[in-house]
């Protein structure tokens, strides 16, 4: 009998201490790890939510209504064209291109909904320069002057605005040798099927402008590579360098004037290549004899 007991004591001594142990260990993991994880990842978690939401909040294109939206004292695009060259205008509108910077004077192409505009060496640093991303707004106060028929603004400062819109190219196709396309001016547009009539190079040497002449309808129109815009996209440099007479293309770029339309070209596609449209020809040719040479043996057969 005391030996059952003893049995029985030493298994009730054994039980309890596997509890107190697995007490122990429960207890410390409850207190150690779950309450200190948890709630850390939680927190980071939230943090990473939340500055994902800011920056997409923070980079979140506008409205084409939203970006007609102007603050107090500055003009709509319709007051601007009104008007007078020299006045004094204020315009809040958003970076398209960057054409150049120099000794902090910056040329840039700007455009809202309604309208665009050119700024022509804009008082400008170098960092702020940096800050001009597409699509960025900006408040321009400045002089409206005119050029060689290129409306644009001069002795200009700028700050910048919180806001970002870009624009779409407007088909202007129809509009090349109508008086209507002036009101385009500045604008990203494009111009389609156009075929290649020359490509001159300024001083005739790679290395600067490239004029390239377009005609639609046996009408022929200016085009240009402006060097300091895109000149140093080797590739896009190379492409319109090397296109041949005959070539048909859809081109964008901004509606600059000079003397009458002098789109400064951004985008180049060539629809048809001079030399497939010669071997469509020279096919089509061979079908109509080898048409005309069946149509001669069924006769004489007959």
């Amino acid at each position: 009998m005391k030996k059952f007991i003893a049995v029985s004591l030493s298994a009730a001594m054994v039980l309890s201490l596997a509890a107190c142990g697995n007490n122990g260990q429960t207890g410390g993991t409850t207190a150690s790890i779950v309450p200190a994880t948890t709630p850390a990842t939680s927190a980071t978690e939230a943090t990473e939510a939340s500055e994902t939401e800011a920056t997409e909040a923070t980079i979140a294109t506008l409205s084409d209504d939203e970006a007609l939206e102007k603050s107090e004292g500055v003009m709509t695009y319709a007051e601007y064209a009104e008007a007078a060259i020299d006045d004094e205008v204020v315009i809040e509108a958003y970076v398209q291109a960057k054409q150049s910077w120099w000794e902090d004077k910056a040329t840039v192409y700007l455009q809202d909904p309604d309208g665009a505009y050119f700024c022509y060496d804009m008082e400008c640093s170098e960092e702020d320069y940096d800050l001009l991303v597409e699509g960025q707004k900006i408040k321009v106060t400045g002089f409206k002057s005119e050029w060689s028929g290129e409306v644009e603004i001069i002795d200009a400062t700028f700050e910048i605005e919180d806001g970002l819109w870009i624009s779409e190219p407007v088909d202007a196709t129809d509009l090349l040798g109508t008086d209507e396309l002036i009101d385009l001016q500045n604008q990203r547009v494009s111009f389609s099927e156009m075929t290649v009539v020359s490509v001159e190079f300024k001083n005739e040497q790679p290395g600067d402008d490239i004029y390239v002449t377009l005609s639609l309808d046996d009408e022929e129109y200016e085009f240009c590579l402006e060097y300091y815009l895109n000149g140093d996209d080797a590739d896009f440099y190379d492409l319109v360098s090397n296109l041949e007479e005959g070539d048909v293309v859809d081109v964008e770029g901004f509606l600059y004037w000079y003397e009458g339309p002098n789109t400064h070209i951004t985008s180049v596609t060539v629809v048809e290549s001079a030399s497939d449209a010669e071997d469509n020809e020279d096919a089509d040719e061979v079908d109509a004899e080898e048409t005309t040479d069946e149509s001669v043996e069924e006769s004489e057969e007959a």
